[in-house]
């Protein structure tokens, strides 16, 4: 069985060949998407074995993620849906900063993930359960499959870890995503938060006071993003800001934060102290956001160490 079991819905993505306003481009190039499929490719390609777990609709867009999903060499455990589509979505190119992007996923097939699903899952020596809180703001079934994988994870010992990834346009309400996001929190033994979330789910934007929040609601460690900065850690060992990496140029900022969660699960696995975890985690965020995609700059470990060695001076592409 996998170290990891991740769990969502990967989209077909078609990013814009030149920038400019998403109505005027006449060229896109299809690539993978998805914040939990990001990051069970950035802990493939490090080295570690990884189970995906969703639902696909039976057209083009389904069999083309399917087949991807192999090239990356993931276990996947798909459940085919021929009664909705699979969902995918449109991205401009930019030159610097947050692209304009478009979903289309709303009663797609990943939506349509139950409990059910959830119970074919082998779960049978997996180490972590990684979690985002996009499934949940799918469908109400999503959101008692996602339960339901935090029960199952805890009754084989796993740990859970947890990425609010806040999707507000999901939900019903600002009230019901905090809510929500705050109790599955509560849940988990690593909590993953950015600054900007913590000004949404519970008024603050310090990270010690967001790791505050989450520790007294039950994590047992919780690493606040503060983008370029770093980080801040919060656990029972320790508490500490950690420098971020310079990057020389943003190109995208999407998948950051899949890529330090790559990064902090990665070093979970391999037994890295809590320091080094968020070093790792700051290493590939900065990676991600120097490259133009959601997931195809993360890297090897070989890459990943040359570039915490060298840092601004290794130029990845």
């Amino acid at each position: 069985m996998s170290e990891v079991i991740l769990f969502g819905e990967p989209m077909a993505m078609f990013v814009a060949k030149t920038t400019g306003a998403l109505h005027e481009v006449e060229e896109f190039t299809r690539l993978l998407a998805g914040a939990e499929v990001n990051v069970a490719i950035g802990l493939k390609r490090l080295g570690h074995t990884v189970s995906y777990v969703t639902k696909l609709g039976t057209d083009p867009f389904g069999t083309y993620i399917e087949n991807k999903l192999h090239e990356e060499g993931l276990d996947t455990q798909i459940t085919k849906d021929p009664d909705h589509f699979t969902g995918y979505q449109l991205k401009s190119k930019v030159e610097e900063g947050d692209p304009e992007v478009y979903y289309y996923r709303r009663n797609s097939a990943a939506s349509h993930l139950t409990v059910e699903d959830v119970d074919r899952v082998d779960f049978e020596g997996a180490k972590i359960l990684h979690i985002t809180g996009i499934p949940p703001a799918l469908s109400e079934s999503c959101r008692a499959a996602t339960y339901r994988l935090i029960e199952r994870a805890r009754e084989h010992d796993m740990i859970v870890s947890f990425d609010p990834n806040l999707r507000p346009s999901l939900w019903s309400s600002r009230e019901e995503m905090i809510s929500v996001i705050n109790d599955i929190a509560s849940r988990a033994d690593i909590v993953l938060p950015g600054t900007g979330e913590g000004e949404i789910l519970m008024g603050s934007g310090e990270p010690e006071k967001i790791a505050a929040y989450y520790r007294s609601n039950g994590a047992g460690i919780v690493i606040v993003k503060a983008g370029a900065k770093g980080a801040y850690v919060d656990s029972e060992e320790l508490r500490e800001f950690i420098e971020g990496y310079k990057v020389q140029k943003v190109v995208d900022t999407v998948g950051a934060g899949d890529g330090f969660a790559v990064g902090i699960i990665s070093a979970y696995l391999e037994g890295k102290d809590l320091k080094e975890m968020v070093k790792r985690g700051n290493a590939i965020g900065a990676i991600q956001v120097s490259v133009m995609s959601d997931n195809e700059g993360l890297p090897t470990q070989e890459e990943l160490a040359a570039y915490m060695k060298e840092g601004t001076e290794c130029v990845f592409k």
